[in-house]
C-alpha cells in the first residue's frame, strides 16, 4: 500500500517533519515501500547504504556483533523511526545490523533526497542532529547500565521498557514477543542466565509466561529491583 510522505502520520515522529511540502514531495516520488518478514535483515553491519529506512509498521532490532560472536542489541526501532541515518550523513558503512523482530513495512528513501535537503534546509539539519544526539544519549545510558547494574536489574528494566514502549495485548502479555535469545542480547547476558532469571521472577510472582509470551504481574516489584530496593 503506497502512501505519500506528505500524508504519512509516521513522519511526525522523525526528522522528516522539518521538510517543506516540496521537499517531502520529492522524497515521496523517489521512495519505495518494502515489506520485511520477521527474521529478515533490513541491512547488515558493514554494508554501505544508498539511503535511509523509515519504519511505517513493525519493530526492528539494531545489533552489533561482538568479538565472541554474540549479538548485542543496542536499540529496538519501531513505527516512526528512521534507521541508517548516521551512516548516510557520515558517508560510512553501517556499524549495526537491522533485523525485523516482527513483520514490518518500511519505506526506503534514497540518500540524494536526504543529503540535498541537509544542504538547503537548516531546520531539517537541526532535526537530524537532534535525533542523532538522542541516539548517542541512549547509547551512553546502555553503557552505564551495563557497567553499574546487575543482570537481574537489567532484566527487570528490559521488561518494563517493553511494556512502556510497546504495550500489552488483550490478555495482559507484552505485545512485543521477543525470543529468550533476543532478551539476553538486549540485556547483555548469556541465554542460560536469562532463562534462569525469568523462572526466578515467575517464582517470586513478578512475571507470568505462556509459551514465548511474557506478562508482568508485579510492576512495582520490578521497579523496586531496578532502583536497588
Amino acid at each position: 500500500m503506497e502512501s505519500r510522505c506528505e500524508n504519512c502520520i509516521v513522519r511526525q515522529f522523525n526528522s522528516l517533519r522539518a521538510m517543506s511540502k516540496e521537499e517531502l514531495k520529492r522524497v515521496s516520488d523517489s521512495k519505495t515501500t518494502r515489506l520485511i518478514k520477521k527474521g529478515e535483515a533490513i541491512f547488515k553491519e558493514g554494508e554501505k547504504l544508498d539511503g535511509v529506512f523509515c519504519v511505517r509498521d513493525g519493530v526492528s532490532k539494531l545489533s552489533k556483533l561482538s568479538e565472541n560472536g554474540k549479538d548485542q542489541i543496542v536499540k529496538l526501532a519501531s513505527k516512526g523511526e528512521v534507521i541508517g541515518q548516521r551512516s548516510v550523513v557520515a558517508e560510512e558503512s553501517v556499524n549495526l545490523s537491522a533485523v525485523a523482530v516482527s513483520d514490518m513495512e518500511v519505506c526506503f528513501i534514497p540518500k540524494e533526497g536526504i543529503v540535498s535537503t541537509l544542504h538547503t534546509n537548516p531546520n531539517f539539519t537541526l532535526e537530524v542532529l537532534r535525533h542523532m544526539a538522542h541516539d548517542l544519549k541512549e547509547a551512553d545510558d546502555v553503557i552505564v547500565n551495563m557497567s553499574q547494574k546487575s543482570v537481574k536489574q537489567r532484566m527487570a528494566e528490559a521488561f518494563l521498557y517493553l511494556k512502556n514502549n510497546f504495550g500489552e495485548d488483550e490478555e495482559g502479555y507484552l505485545r512485543l514477543v521477543l525470543s529468550r535469545e533476543d532478551i539476553s542480547n538486549v540485556v547483555g547476558t548469556a541465554i542460560e542466565s536469562c532463562i534462569r532469571i525469568i523462572s526466578e521472577f515467575k517464582k517470586k510472582g513478578y512475571l507470568r509466561t505462556s509459551g514465548k509470551r511474557i506478562g508482568i504481574k508485579d510492576e512495582k516489584a520490578l521497579k523496586n529491583l531496578v532502583e536497588g530496593f
